[in-house]
């Protein structure tokens, strides 16, 4: 007897080992997700009556296993394959890619008394994002270096929600090092980016045509994008004469930085954006413009460039879509940005520009600062921080603001996730398709609330938002990233598991 069971037993021992390496492994058993998801399975269907897909809304399933979706299903074709995993059951909301934002400043290191990636990221998982790319200026010191960028990768290893992706910064000091620049870029920089207006922090200075040029020859090997603040001062329509204009009043900080600044800009860059059309010395580079606001010729001249085969494309924000400057009341320094907030005729232009295509994504251009640099007692426009904080709030608002132009739940897909996903170069984000990266968020688009001081908000300074006091349609329900479920009805996941993004 004690003879087969010391035969047996090895063999019974191997035998269960077996077992459960070729079954349990596939089923619905709990999986050690460590604490980087408050959903504790590794292998789950995600059902919803409206799953947005490139091929249209859907009502069916989404398979996910690890980080990866697997399978998509639609109902009509279950057949009882969901008895394979555990599965999650939205109902009527809807499921969609996660969103990601191209253009945002989380000032992480050197100034995280204004954000940092632990606040920002917290705030972006909220609000349904599930991708940052964080800006190389309002950080300290600015990304500008392969050495600059490590010290970006390094403060935001386990401080991060979602995954973090960064641009360099093209400043006059690298634009002519070539090897300056390929080293930023072979470090893992997605793409650069330059002002040609002063940006407001001295360690980031602006650039001409001239920086731009070369930075675009560079790009051109890594078939990478350069982002640029398309705004040159014009002296002549800026000047300000004394006691005729009340700093505290927004018009007059409207006159300070008119649309003739962007058009004057975009007309320089054009100049150069033409070495990217194919069979030009930059073709492979790409030019993107970021955060237009006017809506008139420096729309109009984007057009052109298109049409023309310059490799160029534009966003815009939710505020220059939300907001007109005819309603900004005297001293609220929380509605400053660069470029400004104009009229209500141009915001409707702008509206029209977006659903015709002639705009092609979208981006909150987050940029926090402590409260008081918006010099709220002062209320002076002139000498205020400009920025507007609105990293959670912006799939509501562009979808509270859109309804009443009919904007759909596809089109809010490709200008949150799909199109930034291609400026990027994220292949696997950006739509609910499979192989991708499992980044998706739930949200229910009836559901209104309004910011106040009841509603959790993430930001590490929420009293700045221009967004506040607001009534807003389109609740966050869950946001998930790389199948981790990383945030859930006011609760985020216990360790921040959000993965930093290297060009390769």
């Amino acid at each position: 007897m004690d003879y087969l069971q010391l035969r047996v037993l090895p063999l019974l021992a191997l035998l269960a080992s077996l077992i459960y390496f070729f079954y349990f492994q596939d089923s619905p058993t709990l999986f050690e997700r460590s604490d980087c998801s408050l959903f504790p399975y590794n292998h789950y269907w995600i059902i919803s009556k409206r799953i947005v897909t490139p091929h249209g809304v859907i009502s069916g399933a989404v398979e996910v296993k690890e980080e990866k979706i697997v399978s998509i299903i639609k109902e009509e074709d279950w057949h009882g394959n969901l008895k394979k995993g555990q599965i999650i059951d939205y109902g009527e909301a809807v499921v969609m890619p996660g969103l990601i934002d191209v253009h945002a400043h989380l000032n992480d290191p050197g100034r995280t008394e204004w954000e940092g990636f632990p606040s920002g990221t917290r705030a972006a998982a909220a609000g349904g994002i599930t991708t940052l790319i964080d800006m190389p200026l309002n950080n300290f010191p600015a990304t500008v270096s392969a050495e600059t960028l490590k010290l970006k990768i390094d403060a935001a290893e386990k401080n991060i929600y979602v995954d973090v992706g960064f641009w360099g910064g093209l400043v006059p000091e690298n634009a002519f090092d070539a090897n300056s620049l390929e080293a930023l870029l072979s470090a893992g920089a997605l793409g650069l980016k330059s002002f040609m207006c002063p940006s407001g922090i001295n360690d980031f200075p602006m650039t001409n045509s001239s920086h731009i040029k070369e930075g675009l020859s560079i790009l051109a090997k890594y078939r990478r994008p350069l982002l640029v603040h398309a705004e040159i001062p014009q002296d002549s329509e800026s000047h300000l004469e004394n006691g005729e204009n009340d700093p505290r009043s927004y018009s007059t900080y409207l006159k300070t930085r008119p649309p003739s600044w962007e058009e004057a800009a975009i007309r320089e860059l054009l100049t150069v954006s033409k070495d990217t059309r194919i069979g030009g010395p930059a073709e492979g580079a790409h030019l993107h413009v970021v955060h237009l606001s006017d809506a008139g010729s420096s729309l109009q001249l984007l057009k052109e460039a298109k049409s023309n085969g310059d490799s160029v494309t534009v966003e815009t924000c939710p505020h220059y879509l939300a907001f007109s400057a005819e309603e900004i009341k005297d001293g609220d320094t929380c509605f400053k940005c660069a470029p400004p907030i104009r009229d209500a005729a141009n915001k409707e232009r702008l509206w029209t520009a977006l659903l015709e295509g002639d705009i092609d994504m979208l981006s909150s251009d987050h940029s926090p600062s402590v409260p008081d640099l918006k010099l709220f007692d002062e209320g002076n426009f002139l000498k205020a921080w400009g920025g507007i904080s609105s990293l959670q709030f912006v799939l509501p608002v562009t979808w509270s603001h859109g309804r009443q132009y009919g904007v759909t739940l596809e089109q809010l897909a490709l200008w949150w996730s799909e199109r930034p996903a291609k400026l990027a170069g994220q292949d696997l984000k950006g739509a609910i398709a499979v192989g991708n990266h499992a980044d998706i968020t739930v949200w229910e688009p009836n559901v209104e609330f309004e910011l106040n001081n009841d509603l959790p908000v993430y930001l590490k300074h929420p009293s700045i938002s221009a967004y506040m006091g607001s009534k807003l349609s389109g609740k966050v329900m869950s946001t998930f990233v790389r199948g981790n479920l990383v945030y859930k009805e006011g609760k985020h996941a216990p360790a921040a598991c959000g993965a930093p993004i290297l060009a390769t």
